[in-house]
């Protein structure tokens, strides 16, 4: 009978999840005895605030999903931010129906790059990303001639990113369904698996028959596309493209991916870990405006936070290894 209720152990992967949802029950408890105590309510717990948040979130964690697919593979995607800009400011550039295809075209073309650079050239992908990074925002600063572009958003970008379906920002359908379509690639498809083995040994995994190239080129362009349904996003929810739009996601992408479970090496991790990180990060930025944190301390406490939950998922990796 005692081993009949004997609780079952987490596993390795799921364990930074755990973790990471306890952070967020820690951070809206403080977050509501904080608001309680200096404002007399609390909103925190509101579902028009946790909606709100979900919203602005929907952003980061669209960017996260598409991050989450290049780490799996041991590389990393430093041209997000420019992406992101690019696409926004093209799309807004041309303007009617052709608006989002051209953003996303941006998406795709940058990811194929990536892919080509890291794949067949065999170039570091932080250092060929970055690179190509710094060649976009030549190209949008050329674009513009410096200054803030003077189109704004399509309506068709404002709806997804602005409007609402029955009080939820339809910018959260979004991202549930770019999450659907991400989670169902790595969990039912060849190519996710293909992600999976490439990204705990790709020599073994390109002996095995699978096309490792084709792989990393398709998740850079996952990658891709993924920062530029953001930036449109963004765009449409600001109601304008502008410089540098994209600059402030790239590290929390990375964070989200990380602290969610994924190995910074690649070969393991869970999409909802993913998931969870993001809700992490936005709730954590949130708490810390409403309580008029100081850039400086909420720098501080936001880095001490990730370095807080790499430590315990990279000694608890080591312990299960």
């Amino acid at each position: 009978m005692a081993n009949d209720l004997t609780l079952p152990r987490l596993k390795s992967d799921d364990l930074p999840i755990v973790i990471s949802a306890g952070f967020v029950l820690v951070i809206l408890a403080l977050g509501s005895v904080y608001t309680v105590a200096t404002l007399g309510t609390m909103p925190l717990l509101s579902p028009n605030y946790l909606l709100t948040q979900l919203q602005t979130g929907a952003f980061l964690g669209i960017v996260a999903a598409g991050m989450m697919m290049v780490i799996l593979l041991g590389h990393i995607d430093l041209s997000v931010p420019w992406t992101m800009t690019a696409a926004a400011m093209m799309a807004t550039t041309v303007g009617g129906p052709a608006a989002i295809p051209t953003g996303l075209a941006i998406g795709l073309l940058v990811g194929l790059f990536n892919g080509f650079g890291v794949a067949y050239l065999r170039i570091p992908s932080m250092i060929f990303t970055l690179g190509v990074d710094s060649v976009m925002r030549g190209l949008m600063i050329a674009h513009t001639g410096g200054f803030a572009p003077q189109d704004s958003a399509t309506p068709l970008m404002r709806y997804l990113a602005a409007d609402k379906i029955l009080g939820i920002p339809v910018a959260i359908f979004v991202w549930a369904a770019v999450s659907i379509v991400i989670a169902a690639i790595l969990s039912r498809t060849a190519f996710g698996k293909a992600i999976y083995a490439t990204g705990n040994r790709e020599a073994a995994s390109y002996l095995s028959g699978i096309r490792t190239r084709w792989v990393i080129v398709g998740a850079f362009v996952i990658s891709g596309l993924c920062a530029a349904l953001a930036g449109l996003l963004l765009a449409g929810y600001s109601a304008k493209a502008y410089q540098g739009m994209g600059n402030a996601y790239l590290l929390p992408a990375i964070a989200a991916v990380v602290i969610g479970g994924t190995h910074i090496l690649g070969g393991r991790g869970r999409f909802i870990g993913t998931v969870v990180g993001v809700i992490l990060i936005v709730l954590l930025n949130s708490v810390l405006s409403i309580m008029q944190m100081p850039e400086a301390g909420r720098q501080i406490i936001y880095g001490l936070v990730i370095i807080i939950m790499l430590l315990v998922y990279g000694r608890t990796a080591k312990v299960t290894s």
